[in-house]
């Protein structure tokens, strides 16, 4: 399995650096909402959780556009 994993890094960089690129542009969109919203728990999650973007991509759409609660 191991070796089988290697062997596709090793013959698809490109399509490696695709998945990082797109990873990295969702989560940090997702990142500075969840901040902006003081979404902590969501923030965490969003963080420590790699999912390739799906995650990310959920929170954004279904729950960042919620009314912002007061937070006096």
């Amino acid at each position: 399995m191991q070796n089988t994993m290697m062997q596709f890094m090793f013959t698809n960089p490109i399509l490696i650096l695709i998945g990082v690129a797109w990873s990295l542009a969702w989560k940090g969109v997702a990142l500075w909402r969840s901040a902006r919203r003081n979404d902590m728990w969501w923030f965490v999650a969003l963080l420590v959780i790699n999912t390739l973007g799906i995650l990310e991509i959920v929170y954004i759409v279904f729950f960042s556009e919620r009314p912002k609660h007061d937070t006096k």
